[in-house]
């Protein structure tokens, strides 16, 4: 965090100097703010586990899926207003979805089932997430290729109710008579030991995650223009942005996921993986939303035919997988293949 805050007062001071020293120090000096954005993520994460171990299931993974979400909208937010391209949150939420499912759920059922085999988890879990996913990013994502050009800013209000009703129910029912849905209880093995006491003052992580939020929100108002700068005119994919923030936001989520399934606790990365995916459609529209009907100006939501495509195939591949309460290696894999698919089509522009 300290070094976080030196790094945002550094960037204040000389980011003009870097703009015109040219394209190639203010890529390197993106590059190095992206780093200590994800190094500062991370500690915001350590302060969400503190909470999470303190509050339990399902509360737990929802803080840590909340703080990446916030990290994700305020990084949004701020290359928007810096002029990025206007489909830089859906290519974001895209990419987001597949780094959750595909990637993360892939990588960590693949490790954990060549470590352990079948792994155990809540299939109530899995089957509403996916639903929950689906119907969300249908709303969001795929309805408005059909919505008037004229009429969007109606739609635009629906959208924002419909995603907060969701929200709403899905939290209501997930802390309260649902909550089993999201938990799951391991036996221990003889001679297995308890989990150490997680230590740590949970006023004291709270102040730490909301100064972390706010410093990475500082750092990536320097950051993005630094990116934007350095990328223009170079012919790099447009989706590059968007799976940049993607991935700075799911980096800590993917650190804890790829622990959880070597210790053989699958559960907690299904509430992970799906947790996040679910928040970042849920939660980043809407705001996003009011941010394009404040500004009158509109961004594109409506996902590509690949993009529809692959978010269609993978949804389907994870109705298959995560129907019967165990994953396994081969399960991974075929995630871990669509992750890769959707790199590819990122890299040839699609």
């Amino acid at each position: 965090m300290f070094v976080g805050l030196v790094a945002a007062i550094i960037a204040f001071s000389i980011e003009h100097a870097i703009v015109e020293a040219g394209q190639m120090a203010s890529l390197i000096g993106a590059v190095v703010l992206i780093g200590v954005i994800v190094g500062v993520s991370m500690q915001v994460a350590h302060h969400a586990e503190v909470l999470a171990h303190k509050v339990g299931e399902p509360y737990g993974t929802m803080i840590l899926t909340l703080s990446a979400v916030a990290v994700e909208v305020i990084i949004l937010a701020i290359m928007m207003s810096n002029g990025a391209s206007p489909t830089l949150v859906r290519d974001t939420i895209y990419s987001a979805v597949m780094l959750d499912i595909n990637g993360l759920i892939g990588l960590a059922a693949l490790l954990g089932g060549i470590k352990h085999g079948e792994q155990p988890y809540n299939d109530d879990s899995g089957k509403t997430y996916s639903v929950m996913i689906l119907t969300a990013m249908s709303i969001s994502m795929i309805v408005p290729e059909f919505v008037p050009v004229d009429r969007w800013h109606y739609y635009s209000v629906f959208t924002i109710g419909a995603m907060i009703m969701l929200y709403a129910l899905f939290l209501r029912r997930q802390i309260g008579e649902h909550s089993y849905f999201f938990s799951y209880v391991y036996p221990r093995a003889e001679g297995e030991e308890e989990e150490e006491e997680v230590h740590g003052s949970v006023p004291v992580s709270i102040g730490w995650l909301i100064a972390g939020v706010v410093l990475i929100g500082a750092i990536a108002e320097v950051m993005s223009q630094l990116l934007n700068h350095g990328l223009e005119g170079t012919g790099a994919p447009v989706a590059l942005a968007a799976i940049v923030v993607a991935a700075i936001s799911a980096a800590p989520e993917i650190l804890t996921a790829l622990r959880s399934a070597l210790a053989n606790r699958m559960q907690a990365v299904i509430n992970i993986a799906l947790g996040a995916s679910l928040s970042t459609v849920i939660l980043t529209v809407p705001v996003m939303e009011a941010i394009a009907l404040y500004t009158g100006q509109p961004f594109v939501m409506a996902m590509t035919p690949a993009q529809t495509t692959m978010v269609a195939v993978t949804l389907i591949a994870a109705a298959i997988n995560l129907n019967d309460g165990e994953t396994n290696a081969i399960e991974g894999m075929t995630h871990f293949v669509l992750f890769a698919t959707f790199l590819m089509l990122s890299f040839i522009g699609l």
